[in-house]
């Protein structure tokens, strides 16, 4: 007991430093702020740590009491009159107080190495990459390992080593398609991830800057750089797996050497694995949807009430909404309505056709709201299921407040059709000679109706002159048309004035 909070008390006086390396060393999270990182080290005690955790304690106190010893003994002992600097609370053993001037180069050297250094890089991190949907891993061949530099310079390169078991040899061997002129590849698959070192959450494929993988002497082919305009920026590569089966030695007695070749980032660290994995197609994961993702009915009504219900603090209220049941990646009616449970939108897209489109380019992106669209997070809407096979010649749709629905028939192309026109009125003849003239009047606005066209004789639309009386002096005044079929409305006011008959 005595033990216990003798190391509670020696973890208490930790720096966020030692907090780091304890933590690092016990395989615990390394993030947050320092009270954080105290409680987190209080429990690792509390619950009992391990012989080599209490000796790395232990350790890590007396580094803290030298430390303070030897910067008191590289404190002045003869102060002047010169102006000062005041110590910062946060540093633990340094003299208060120490004028600019007294201390020599060494002493300085000497101090500059004892501040405190920034935690070692843990050889294997606790970090846990994203699940890829095309891929099922069968085992882990080489667990997360940090890439870490050796000296300070600018490219670094690291050798891994690892061995593969004589059934997963056969495994790989069989995966391959032996037809004759297919091209070779294999679907189960050596794959080699790379990502930033953080504990925190699941990390992301992430490339470290000029990277060059090596395997058995021989180049790996690695995702193209994104080119990029912006300057003083680096160009990076699309994070994704690199496959490197055909590279390797199938085989349990020889080994297989990865060497990898990076530019140091002292800002951020990495880390690279290797594992076994099964490639799988779009259709699989497309049959894995059908078995799993199914949302029943019930649920996307309530969510149309919802959505539907009225606020009584709105003065616009929403009866309806309308949804298209055409693809908007496809542009072709949905046969497998599918969306993420994430989305807040009704719409949905085709679920073969977003599989196939990430299978080519991996993005998991909403096509309807564009916001992160992962493959777990899938659902097929049984409600729309049944629209669609209810209504097999339907496009759009509208949704009521109750959660029911009603096709929307489609607008036929021949629509009834208004044309005004700014045409000057026609001049009549007058029961005068023959050798008088027309006189002109001056311009009114004439209606004019058209019916629909025929398919087999196209007719020309009957044109009804409702023109004003002469004694009219407001020539802007349209006349009322009769509530009989018209066309949609078109307006044209650049009629050109016919000529005066002679």
């Amino acid at each position: 007991m005595a033990d216990l909070t003798e190391l509670k008390q020696m973890v208490m006086s930790f720096r966020v430093s030692e907090l780091h390396v304890l933590l690092g060393f016990a395989g615990r999270n390394k993030s947050g702020r320092k009270q954080e990182l105290t409680q987190r080290a209080l429990a690792l005690v509390q619950k009992g740590c391990s012989l080599p955790v209490q000796i790395k304690i232990r350790e890590l106190f007396r580094q803290i009491n030298a430390e303070a010893k030897n910067l008191n003994s590289l404190s002045p002992h003869k102060e002047g009159n010169m102006p000062v600097m005041h110590r910062h609370p946060g540093m633990v053993g340094f003299p208060a107080d120490p004028p600019v001037s007294g201390l020599d180069y060494s002493a300085m050297s000497s101090m500059r190495s004892l501040l405190p250094q920034p935690p070692p890089i843990p050889v294997n991190p606790d970090v846990k990459l994203k699940h890829l949907p095309f891929y099922d891993v069968l085992a882990e061949i080489m667990k997360p390992s940090s890439l870490i530099p050796k000296n300070s310079a600018r490219m670094q390169e690291t050798l891994f080593v690892f061995h593969l078991t004589p059934q997963q040899a056969q495994d790989i061997t069989m995966s391959r398609d032996f037809r004759p002129g297919a091209k070779c590849e294999y679907t189960v698959q050596v794959q080699i991830r790379f990502c930033l070192l953080e504990t925190t959450c699941e990390q992301a494929d992430t490339f470290p800057s000029q990277i060059q993988v090596r395997v058995n002497n021989k180049p790996a082919t690695l995702p193209n750089v994104i080119p990029t305009n912006k300057p003083n920026v680096e160009p990076k590569r699309p994070g994704r797996p690199v496959d490197i089966t055909s590279l390797c030695r199938l085989s349990p007695t020889v080994s297989n050497a990865i060497t990898v070749t990076w530019a140091a980032d002292f800002t951020k660290s990495f880390c690279m694995a290797v594992y076994l994995v099964r490639k799988l197609t779009s259709d699989t994961l497309l049959t894995r949807l059908k078995q799993f993702g199914n949302r029943h009915s019930d649920h996307t009504k309530a969510l149309i009430k919802e959505k539907l219900a009225q606020d009584p603090d709105s003065e616009i209220a929403t009866t309806s909404l309308r949804v298209s049941l055409m693809c908007p990646l496809g542009k072709m009616r949905i046969q497998i309505p599918c969306r993420a449970s994430t989305c807040t939108h009704l719409q949905c897209f085709d679920a073969a056709t977003f599989l196939m489109m990430n299978e080519r380019k991996p993005t998991w992106m909403c096509p309807v709201c564009d916001r992160p669209c992962p493959y777990d997070k899938l659902i097929i809407d049984g409600y729309f299921v049944e629209i669609c096979r209810q209504s097999p010649s339907c496009i759009d749709i509208i949704f009521h407040e109750d959660g029911s629905w009603t096709p929307m028939k489609p607008q036929k192309e021949n629509a009834n059709q208004v044309i005004l026109t700014n045409t000057p009125k026609v001049p009549t003849p007058t029961p005068t000679s023959a050798a008088s003239t027309f006189q002109p009047t001056p311009p009114v606005a004439a209606m004019t109706t058209a019916t629909a066209t025929t398919a087999a004789a196209p007719a020309k639309a009957p044109v009804i002159d409702l023109t004003l009386d002469s004694s009219d002096d407001d020539d802007d005044d349209y006349a009322v048309i009769p509530n009989e079929p018209v066309s949609p409305p078109v307006i044209n006011l650049d009629t050109p004035s016919p000529a005066p008959h002679s």
